[in-house]
């Protein structure tokens, strides 16, 4: 990040716009929005600069800019649309203590302007380093038609409650009041005007004022295989409104950037085999948050109902008498089949699938091997690395044919996914270089490598 974004204070200070032209024009009609005593220096203007000028909203200047016209100026404008006069502005307007922008020169500016979504006081800024502006009017098109128009007139009355609403405690009570006005309240409120705003601010506020000391809530949430498109709506929203989130260690960085970043984020990783976070104690930290009010995220990689611990949570939280709630996510077996262009079932071949986890042992050794070992079953192993030479073992006993299709999917959705192509008889061989987590697919092979070896069997 070259260009850190920032909003700046412009009430009542000083801005000024070198240029008088088209370039100026443009740049004058985004500052004539704010409350900056806005000055003008040029030659010569076009007459809408002339117009505004006339009521009272710009300054002119009508000469070349001399030094100190920038003084007491926070930032500058040089938009001549001429690169000598605007090399000037930068020299005068930089000795005079202002920072300054030339209109399309991002390598001799000082900041860049971005586009900009305005619900005033609501205003989003949109910046891409000055690299794809037509890119940033594209984002601000879509947002533009996503924000709806009230959201301003919320965002002001909602400014003006705020003292009433200190009487909530801080935190996450008080945070959860005003998600519940900007998300349902204030909107189901704004068409009938601001006065039913008000009225519906003041019931909500009676509502939380009475349920403050409630405990907080639990989403035992899935986070899908990694890669963050694949995260669900519901998913993005618990994130979004989560005071605390407790993550495992297969959630990726990019899904936990989408957690608010006031929320205070816990790795309690477990790795297969190795150092762990206990289960008791995941579930004392998801019970401390709750009790405390806040809105507590317990973010787990895949899906929480696949191999995820979820009964040992829920009876930890009904034990403490926390409301929670499930939600799912994409599981790795589904993202690693689609991956290779594969499905699960498939009719004339296997009606069902098993997914096993390599992780408990006693499980895994319990399983029906002979079911499994014959021709045209799927299974999905997780965690099942350490286990594979077991399992080749175990199947081949019971009759698998040394040849079986087994895929190695490791990384699963993410941008450093790999495919490791391989049989029962050849697995073992296949994992010595897979060092991150891995899906092993017994019984099928990648959509190209099974349909070549389809072709090699007609042709014999």
């Amino acid at each position: 990040m070259n260009h850190f974004p920032i909003f700046l204070a412009l009430e009542g200070r000083r801005v000024l716009v070198a240029g008088g032209g088209d370039a100026a024009v443009a740049k004058l009609r985004l500052l004539l929005k704010t409350t900056a005593r806005i000055t003008v220096v040029a030659e010569a203007f076009d007459p809408v600069i002339e117009g505004w000028a006339t009521e009272g909203r710009v300054t002119l200047i009508r000469r070349a800019q001399e030094p100190g016209d920038a003084l007491c100026c926070v930032i500058a404008y040089g938009a001549h649309e001429d690169d000598v006069l605007d090399a000037r502005t930068l020299r005068l307007a930089t000795a005079d203590g202002a920072l300054v922008n030339i209109v399309d020169n991002l390598a001799a500016s000082q900041f860049i302007t971005p586009a900009i979504v305005d619900r005033d006081p609501v205003v989003v800024a949109i910046g891409t380093e000055g690299a794809a502006p037509v890119l940033a009017r594209k984002i601000k098109a879509d947002l533009e038609s996503r924000l709806p128009a009230q959201l301003g007139v919320l965002a002001r009355i909602g400014k003006t409650f705020r003292k009433a609403a200190d009487i909530l405690p801080m935190g996450a009570v008080r945070r959860r009041f005003w998600a519940d006005y900007y998300d349902t309240t204030g909107p189901r409120a704004a068409p009938e005007g601001e006065g039913a705003i008000l009225a519906a601010l003041d019931t909500l506020l009676e509502q939380h004022v009475a349920q403050d000391a409630r405990p907080g809530h639990v989403d035992l949430v899935g986070a899908g295989p990694g890669d963050p498109d694949l995260l669900t709506l519901r998913a993005r929203k618990a994130l979004d409104r989560a005071d605390v989130v407790i993550h495992d260690r297969l959630v990726s960085a990019e899904i936990l950037e989408l957690a608010r970043r006031e929320a205070l984020i816990i790795d309690a990783g477990k790795e297969g085999f190795g150092p762990s976070t206990p289960q008791d104690d995941i579930n004392a930290i998801m019970v401390e948050h709750g009790l405390k009010g806040a809105h507590v995220v317990r973010l787990k990689a895949g899906d929480p109902t696949v191999f995820g611990r979820l009964d040992e949570e829920i009876e930890a939280l009904d034990a403490a008498g926390l409301d929670w709630a499930i939600v799912p996510g994409i599981t790795a077996a589904s993202a690693a089949v689609a991956g290779i262009g594969q499905s699960l079932t498939k009719r004339g071949r296997n009606g069902s699938v098993r997914f096993l986890t390599g992780h408990d042992m006693k499980g895994f050794a319990d399983h029906d091997w002979a079911a499994l070992a014959r021709p045209g079953e799927v299974a999905a192993i997780y965690m099942g690395k350490k286990a594979a030479r077991w399992m080749q073992g175990r199947l081949m006993m019971h009759g698998a044919s040394p040849a079986t299709p087994v895929t190695v999917i490791e990384n699963v959705s993410r941008p450093d996914q790999t495919v490791h192509a391989a049989t029962l008889a050849t697995l073992p061989d296949h994992l010595r270089d897979v060092t991150g987590p891995a899906v092993i697919l017994h019984g099928l092979a990648p959509r190209a490598a099974a349909t070549a070896l389809a072709r090699q069997e007609i042709a014999l």
